[in-house]
Parts: structure tokens; sequence; C-alpha cells
């Protein structure tokens, strides 16, 4: 589902609101949700699930073709795990 649709499909329960009203309370949790991730805070949403953060250590890697090492340094990624209701 991209944006666009869940915007419209959020406008299609809320007839009430307009479109870009919609759009914009959308905007404002997605930038609410992104602060927090960046502030290494974790995200729970019952019912839904919750994001959180996996650092993930530097390491060796190969080159497939190659055989070549090449070095991966440390980063962290954003985690995703499903609430009971979602499974």
């Amino acid at each position: 589902m991209l944006k666009s649709e869940l915007v419209r499909a959020l406008n299609e329960k809320l007839p009430e609101l307009q479109i870009r009203d919609v759009e914009l309370a959308l905007n404002c949790m997605l930038g609410q949700m992104a602060d927090a991730l960046v502030g290494s805070e974790r995200i729970e949403i019952r019912g839904f699930g919750s994001f959180d953060l996996h650092r993930r250590p530097p390491r060796i890697a190969r080159n497939p073709k190659s055989g070549e090492g090449i070095n991966l340094p440390a980063k962290v990624v954003v985690h995703f795990k499903p609430g009971k209701e979602l499974r």
C-alpha cells in the first residue's frame, strides 16, 4: 500500500475530514515516529506491533565473485515486530 492509497482509504472512512487534513495528520504521525527512532526510542502500537532499533556490529563480508573480503561498518537498522492481533 502506498502512502497516497492510505490517505485515500482513511479519507473514505472519515469523510468529514478533507483529504489534506488526513494527509497532514498522517505526515505528523510518521514524522513523530521517525523522530522517536532517531532518538533511540521504542515505538509500540497496541494491536499492531512495535518498532525498535537493532545495532549490527562491523563485520567482514565476502565478494561472491572474487572471494575478496570487504569491511562492512557497524550500522543501526529498524526492526518491526508484529503484535498478536496482526499475526
